[in-house]
């Protein structure tokens, strides 16, 4: 019963997370190597990072990718063991990055309008709302069913890859 747990498909949950880690780096890498992503584009959630001020500004882009998959494998370390449960603080994270996107949208609202354009602005907030539509649904899933590792990990993975990706999109001009 216990090596189930910790085997899918023939995969150890361990190395099926750290793949699952490992693909949050792929859309950045892939848009930096291509020239579609700017650095501000990179990693938005995270680009203020305080680990960044020690960082010449020529590598904080690069830098920046590896940080959401960084703390992916950081906040919860459980599914590294095959963890079945979604623990309470992710809840937590989610309610609060829920609760600040609203008013980063409203602040947002006229730079994003102004500078980009009203497509890019509202295309933005739909793409949120889909992936926080997504993620809650997920939670509240959860908490209705009997805990899987599978479950645990798409449910974290989502909520990293949204946090990385789209959470806090940058509405101003990008200075380089």
């Amino acid at each position: 019963m216990e090596i189930a747990a910790h085997r899918i498909s023939g995969i150890k949950s361990d190395r099926l997370t750290l793949l699952a880690g490992l693909s949050l780096l792929i859309p950045p890498l892939c848009g930096m190597l291509y020239g579609l992503l700017t650095l501000a584009d990179t990693a938005p959630a995270f680009y203020p990072a305080p680990m960044f001020v020690l960082l010449p500004s020529l590598l904080i882009g690069p830098a920046a990718v590896f940080v959401p998959m960084i703390a992916f494998c950081l906040w919860n370390r459980g599914i590294f063991n095959g963890a079945a449960k979604i623990p309470r603080r992710s809840y937590i994270l989610l309610a609060l990055l829920t609760v600040l996107s609203v008013p980063w949208f409203l602040n947002g609202w006229r730079d994003g309008i102004d500078l980009h354009g009203p497509h890019y602005y509202y295309f933005l907030s739909v793409i949120n709302i889909h992936w926080l539509a997504i993620i809650w649904s997920l939670a509240v899933r959860s908490w209705k069913t009997e805990p899987s590792f599978r479950f645990n990990l798409l449910f974290h993975w989502l909520l990293f890859a949204w946090l990385a990706w789209y959470a806090f999109p940058f509405f101003g001009e990008v200075d380089l």
